[in-house]
């Protein structure tokens, strides 16, 4: 077996069950399990058609969609390794993702032309292997429509048995630190993460509305939520894009059970609407990823009668670590335990295991971690060193063995010969009721070597001064972790998941 056959097996065992609810601009369409196979495997007989072979890559340069996992699923069955592109990106950088990884053919929505126009005749795939979604206006591609009318809904036959140590996919990092990487992962690895899921996700089952407005392009988007869903025989819930102000109608319009959002999108849907006027009640939890999330959110929450609960996780290994949700209250802060097909510990400097609540980088070793870096070997062995994935991320224990992330090491700055960890301050300032968003870098400092410099999003209407910022800080945090600089600002660059890109903001420090 393969990812692939997963939703076969769906179709012949709920064929009529509602699959997935996609809601763009325009509409709400439905999916039943044995549309959305029959549609897989028409996707899957066209590529074959093409001559698209097993170990062959694909490209999909999509929204949320259901094209999407149609093609997902359909490069799965055939063993065709597929490569989910992030639309935000310039054109430059897609055409770095496309040569590098080799792709041979692009299903891409027609929104996207005007990214694909100029590098169209740089890149690996040929004229006639271009597929458009939606097409309104392309001169080039064959129309995705055409496929779904023209090729057999019957199950493709394939020349090589595909299995689980077959490579599935290449995901590119977000490149918030650089040139992106591409991540190789296995069907085994999608398998044990998706099983991993299925035990912390409180047991997922086939009654459940499973609601992700988060990019399927992203690993947290596409793995650690639409595919486990779909294996389970639940139904999964998107939108085209995420839309602040749609989310509470959606979940209340369809009994949503769990509701995914990281916490700045949590953050904006508090802000856009007044909880309280819809019947959230179908809720057993909403789950957020682990970045940092101020304790407010959890107490926004908590008083409207919502669990709020937390997972950790990379694109090298998906889920790390999972926040059991009755949890959720007494471990505020924590991002969990090891997810149950993992195995996490902490290490200091010279590779030996920390405990006892003393910080170390998180390493993770399990069926879960990648296969390496594609066309990559050096940084795949600096980051798979026998056989722990080193996450780069900063964490400690307590007495009870639950997690808690630190820091990025690469944020971690010193001064005065003190180490700061500037998610420490940053967490404590999104409490202040004026701050949207804080994000801490160090800079160079004539008398420290380094100190911190605070970035801040004010929420519409406030004003505030860097003394209120000191101020706050006091008795809080030691004086030596108290930013030097503040500078308020209108916005922060994100990657696509929603986290802060601090890369892009050391540049704008190194450039002035």
């Amino acid at each position: 077996m393969n990812v692939g056959d997963w939703i076969k097996k769906r179709s012949i065992i709920s064929p009529e069950s509602i699959a997935m609810i996609y809601v763009d601009r325009e509409r709400e369409t439905q999916f039943t399990y044995r549309t959305l196979n029959d549609h897989a495997n028409r996707a899957a007989n066209y590529l074959l058609a093409k001559g698209v072979e097993k170990g062959d890559r694909v490209a999909a340069l999509l929204f949320n969609c259901n094209e999407f996992l149609e093609v997902y699923f359909a490069c799965a069955k055939l063993g065709v390794i597929f490569v989910p592109l992030n639309w935000r990106l310039a054109p430059q950088e897609l055409e770095y993702q496309l040569c590098d990884s080799g792709s041979r053919f692009l299903v891409v929505h027609d929104a996207f032309k005007d990214k694909i126009d100029p590098i169209r005749l740089k890149i690996p795939v040929q004229e006639e292997n271009f597929c458009v979604v939606e097409t309104r206006g392309v001169p080039w591609g064959s129309p995705y429509e055409d496929i779904l009318s023209k090729f057999s809904s019957t199950e493709p036959e394939t020349k090589e048995e595909v299995g689980w140590e077959d490579p599935q996919m290449i995901m590119y990092t977000s490149g918030a630190t650089g040139i992106p990487k591409g991540v190789l992962m296995s069907h085994r690895k999608t398998l044990f993460n998706t099983l991993n899921a299925d035990i912390y996700y409180d047991s997922l089952r086939p009654e459940d509305r499973f609601f992700s407005p988060l990019p399927l392009f992203h690993s947290g988007g596409l793995l650690m939520m639409a595919t486990p869903i779909l294996y389970r025989g639940g139904t999964y819930i998107t939108t085209r894009t995420f839309d602040p102000g749609q989310c509470l109608k959606l979940i209340e319009k369809y009994r949503v059970t769990i509701f995914v959002a990281m916490a700045t999108m949590m953050n904006m849907i508090l802000n856009s609407a007044k909880v309280e006027d819809y019947n959230l009640s179908s809720l057993r939890y909403v789950l957020s990823g682990g970045e940092k999330t101020p304790l407010s959110l959890f107490e926004k929450l908590s008083e409207k009668g919502i669990y709020f609960t937390q997972a950790f996780g990379q694109t090298e290994n998906s889920s790390i670590l999972v926040l059991p949700y009755r949890d959720a209250s007494r471990k505020r802060g924590s991002v969990g335990l090891p997810v149950f097909h993992c195995e996490v510990k902490l290490i200091d400097e010279h590779g030996n295991e920390v405990s006892g609540g003393s910080v170390g980088e998180i390493v993770v070793k399990g069926p879960t971690v990648m296969m390496g870096y594609w066309n990559n070997p050096e940084e795949t062995s600096k980051t798979i060193v026998n056989g722990w994935l080193h996450t780069g991320d900063l964490g400690r224990t307590d007495e009870e063995g639950y997690f808690y992330i630190v820091d990025r090491k690469k944020d971690m700055y010193r001064s005065g010969g003190e180490n700061v960890y500037p998610a420490e301050i940053e967490k404590i300032l999104y409490n202040h009721p004026k701050i949207l968003e804080a994000a801490i870098i160090g800079v160079l400092d004539e008398k420290w070597g380094e100190a911190g410099k605070a970035f801040i999003v004010l929420k519409s209407g406030e004003a505030m001064t860097k003394e209120e910022v000191i101020q706050f800080l006091d008795g809080k945090v030691a004086k030596y972790k108290f930013p030097t600089h503040v500078e308020f600002v209108k916005s922060l660059p994100h990657t696509e998941s929603g986290k802060i890109k601090k890369a892009s903001l050391m540049e704008g420090e190194r450039s002035s």
